[in-house]
């Protein structure tokens, strides 16, 4: 994302959205009653209504809304924010409704009346021109996972099957198999100018694989680690383990899981976590709330539903009270395990006594 102005004493930033992962940030950063104002496609009626001809076409206008509905469609990848026109020409009725449908090289102003913390830290984190242009191969004998990180969790890009034989009959993969692993690895490479590959593997079949790896560029970029089993479970796991921290340290999705891990550990000691909408509710009253934590896809349910009054009213008093909030995908192990809990979660300064 391109921030290209800003003056937050007045509320306002102008951004342009340059990838689909802004999309994402910007469906957690934009709230009701924002004001978003940019050039849009809207329906203009040529004729009066009573003529016999009325032509209906799209024109580009310059528009300004007052933010009520926020919907973010990751199949789709269009972000789209609805509201009542405040600012529009004169052939645009005001306080009529307009939806902004948002995509790739779309440049909008957001206008609110406070930018919370978190708001601002997604917005410093979208704008950072560092990415980490990280590739995790996963595999075993027979198959191999192929997964590119994203700041929102990480998108499967393939699967490939080995020609190989039976276990019991061959022990010993056909190197044919490492070899095609290797040309797809390489062509990921340069497709999307990977700086880190992961390479994950049960048992030795990683250490198989580096002695058909003879390109030193690719093995300057690769780093090893286990794991229990292959496709998504693989993957997942890979996220959490010791060997991929330091490579992932800066990445988004790293830190979303190990924060939930570190809720699972507190819960299961019954120590510094609640979770649940009413126990975070009472953490958060309490001003106990070191780390708040809430999943996308709770937003934007309980904004489909028109209940999100009061997960928002929870974010904006956690940040009143100096708590870090943390937005997690729900892409991600990590966000899958917390809306299991109900999406919401609280890690704590002190300990609650009921």
């Amino acid at each position: 994302m391109k921030l290209i102005y800003s003056d937050f004493k007045k509320g306002e930033a102008k951004v342009k959205i340059e990838n689909l992962d802004d999309l994402w940030y910007l469906s957690t950063i934009i709230d009701s009653n924002d004001e978003i104002k940019g050039r849009t496609l809207r329906k203009i009626r040529i004729g009066e209504k009573d003529q016999r001809s009325v032509n209906i076409l799209k024109k580009a206008v310059f528009l300004k809304i007052k933010a009520e509905k926020i919907e973010f469609s990751k199949t789709s990848n269009i972000l789209r924010v609805s509201g009542q026109i405040t600012e529009a020409p004169e052939d645009v009725p005001k306080g009529s409704y307009h939806t902004f449908n948002l995509e790739v090289n779309s440049i909008i102003t957001i206008t609110k009346e406070k930018w919370l913390g978190f708001q601002l830290d997604k917005l410093k984190e979208a704008s950072s021109t560092k990415i980490a242009n990280i590739l995790i191969c996963v595999h075993d004998r027979e198959e191999a996972y192929f997964a590119l990180m994203k700041k929102y969790g990480y998108e499967l890009l393939s699967n490939i099957k080995g020609n190989v034989a039976k276990k019991g009959i061959e022990e010993k993969t056909s190197s044919n198999f490492y070899l095609e692993i290797i040309n797809q690895i390489r062509e990921y490479v340069e497709r999307y100018n990977i700086q880190t590959i992961i390479i994950a593997s049960p048992a030795f079949w990683k250490e198989e694989l580096m002695k058909n790896l003879k390109d030193e560029e690719l093995k300057k970029k690769t780093i090893l680690c286990t794991c229990s089993s292959v496709g998504k479970n693989g993957i997942d796991e890979v996220l959490k383990r010791e060997e991929t921290k330091k490579a992932l340290e800066n990445d988004r999705i790293a830190k979303e899981v190990n924060l939930v891990e570190k809720l699972m550990m507190e819960i299961s000691k019954n120590n510094l976590a609640v979770y649940g909408l009413k126990d975070t509710e009472n953490a958060v009253d309490a001003g106990a709330v070191d780390v708040l934590l809430v999943t996308d896809s709770l937003i934007q349910k309980t904004r489909q539903e028109g209940n999100y009054e009061k997960i928002d009213g929870l974010i904006k008093d956690a940040d009143k009270m100096r708590g870090h909030v943390c937005i997690v995908s729900s892409d991600h192990e990590g966000g899958k395990r917390l809306n299991g809990l109900g999406g919401i979660a609280a890690l704590l300064r002190y300990k609650l006594n009921y």
